[in-house]
């Protein structure tokens, strides 16, 4: 009996091992099967520029650099005109008081250095083409003169009323609305305004600062465009009175 009790224990004990085999095998064989699964990249690993873009730019500036809510990047003269130094450090540091946030982590975003310089990289290689002006007739990024909202109010008339009205109220034939609304001002930044003076909207049928004039609009006469415009803001856009703060405080 005792030898019987023996030998059954040790078929036990082989039927437990081969069971333990065998559930290994098969384990060993799902973890080689999922090899052919989608591998999921950590956020900070993702280097692929088109993933990138449409996670963090496109639904402001359109899945195809075009038709979004803000700028066009899609726009070689605008991209020609702010660089790609310049360009990387928008997208990491963001615009202040605008609606561009920052998306590198040393400023409270998501992205790191590498991956903000791969958007940077990815747009210019994109989007950068031949309709670009020689580099010494660029006016500047930003401004750097001062402005005079008269002398801008003039500019605006001889560059822009044709298709934005005489007082920037819009024009229905031209469907363009209100560019001196000051709900619109308040919503966009000088540097906004600025950029789509530099730019245009090809999108849009806007065009850049080269404008459909026998001359290009000079630095200063984009400065002056921008200051007269942003002397349409006014405290409270939008709001029926203005509140007093301190009896709130």
């Amino acid at each position: 009996m005792s030898l019987l009790r023996s030998t059954s224990h040790r078929c036990i004990a082989l039927c437990a091992l081969t069971l333990s085999a065998l559930v290994a095998l098969a384990g060993c064989s799902r973890v080689r099967g999922a090899a052919s699964e989608p591998e999921i990249v950590r956020p900070e690993a993702l280097v692929d520029y088109p993933t990138l873009y449409k996670d963090n730019c496109a639904a402001c500036h359109g899945a195809t650099g075009a038709h979004g809510a803000s700028v066009p990047l899609a726009n070689p003269i605008f991209l020609s005109i702010i660089g790609h130094d310049t360009l990387r450090d928008t997208i990491a540091k963001g615009v202040p008081n605008a609606l561009m946030p920052a998306f590198g982590k040393a400023y409270g975003g998501t992205l790191t250095d590498q991956q903000v310089d791969i958007l940077a990289q990815g747009m210019i290689h994109q989007w950068s083409g031949a309709d670009q002006p020689a580099g010494n007739d660029l006016p500047p990024y930003k401004a750097v003169l001062a402005g005079d909202a008269t002398r801008g109010q003039q500019a605006y008339a001889s560059a822009c009323s044709r298709c934005h009205g005489p007082r920037g109220e819009g024009d229905a034939k031209n469907k363009t609305g209100s560019i001196t609304d000051p709900t619109y001002l308040a919503l966009v930044s000088d540097q906004y305004l600025r950029n789509l003076i530099l730019g245009g909207r090809p999108d849009e049928n806007m065009p850049d600062y080269r404008s459909d004039l026998s001359q290009p609009l000079t630095d200063q006469q984009i400065t002056d465009i921008v200051t007269w415009l942003g002397s349409k803001r006014i405290a409270n856009p939008g709001q029926p009175y203005h509140r007093n703060d301190s009896k709130y405080k």
